[in-house]
């Protein structure tokens, strides 16, 4: 079942928190480039780089808290085909995030 056909996704109880977060994120990466731009030291920007990646885990983590508790769980309830898509989906963005 295509993502758009649900009218609401587990997050969306926390969108304004996730929104503010990312939009704290994208600040950060502003001002990564200003530290490049400015020549600033290379550890500096690589703790930046850190605190950075560290904040967009901690987006994802959540994210996929709540696809499991919400949208899985709901699937695993209904049985059949969507459980298991749904099951593969969790698997294959958990792979994807232990890779990065």
């Amino acid at each position: 079942m295509d993502d758009t056909a649900h009218a609401h996704h587990g997050y969306i109880h926390q969108k304004d928190d996730y929104l503010k977060r990312l939009r704290r994120i994208e600040g950060q990466a502003r001002g990564l480039q200003r530290m490049v731009e400015e020549e600033k030291y290379c550890i500096d920007i690589l703790t930046q780089v850190s605190a950075m990646t560290k904040a967009l885990q901690s987006v994802a983590l959540g994210l996929l808290e709540e696809h499991l508790s919400h949208c899985v769980a709901q699937a695993a309830q209904s049985g059949g085909p969507e459980a298991d898509e749904k099951i593969r989906e969790a698997s294959d963005a958990i792979a994807r995030l232990v890779r990065s």
